[in-house]
């Protein structure tokens, strides 16, 4: 599958061992950095959304997403665990679901550019998930060295699920190294982690900005 992520924001926090790892399944390794655990909440948009050697399908190939994530590792190999997808298109929360068995959900979504900044609102539909605000980046963009806490949290480069049988899956993710910009953001609600059963900290987020990323996602394969 081929994708284009639009203005992404990365809003980290971190957290205690203890409290993320009951929330993460048994197989995957949760990884910690400096002595914790990490979860991000990453709004965006994506254009350009087709499975490979075929043209996009109406009503799949550009929305808005917003991902509630956590950091593992199985076999040695480090990843993305998923507590939630949000996706304006509801086909493509169904296909999603039912191809690569993530936890999408279907949410009424707006990602609007105005100027320098994104306004961004996203409520889950029948849910209290809720994510309101807006972000810019205040940096140019530059690569971050492997080992720094930055390298640490984005550059993974598949994903880990587990089906409802138990079995776990991991799909590939290819894509140049990120982009990243510093930001600075007006977060007014985030209820997100929330629905995941995820507190996370009184504090100020580590926040960096992508403005555009090609990516190719490759089918899951038994772990």
């Amino acid at each position: 599958m081929r994708q284009v992520w639009h203005d992404l924001l990365f809003a980290h926090w971190p957290l205690a061992e203890d409290e993320l790892r009951p929330l993460v399944p048994a197989p995957l390794e949760l990884e910690i950095y400096d002595g914790r655990a990490w979860v991000a909440v990453t709004p965006f948009h994506m254009s350009g959304v087709r499975m490979r050697a075929l043209p996009p399908m109406p009503g799949m190939s550009a929305f808005p997403e917003l991902n509630v994530r956590t950091y593992v590792k199985f076999g040695g190999v480090p990843g993305v665990f998923f507590f939630s997808l949000d996706a304006a298109s509801r086909m493509a929360v169904i296909g999603a679901r039912a191809t690569y068995f993530l936890p999408y959900f279907h949410a009424e979504m707006r990602a609007e550019v105005e100027g320098e900044s994104i306004r961004y609102r996203s409520r889950r539909r029948n849910s209290p998930a809720e994510f309101r605000g807006s972000y810019r980046p205040v940096a140019r963009p530059r690569r971050r060295e492997k080992g720094s806490l930055e390298y640490f949290l984005t550059e993974r480069y598949c994903l880990y699920a587990v089906t409802p049988r138990g079995k776990l899956l991991r799909a590939d993710i290819h894509h140049l190294p990120w982009p990243l910009q510093d930001a600075e953001a007006e977060i007014e609600v985030n209820t997100m982690a929330d629905a995941a059963g995820i507190r996370l900290q009184d504090q100020p987020p580590l926040l960096h900005f992508a403005k555009r990323l090609e990516v190719l996602v490759w089918w899951p394969r038994r772990a």
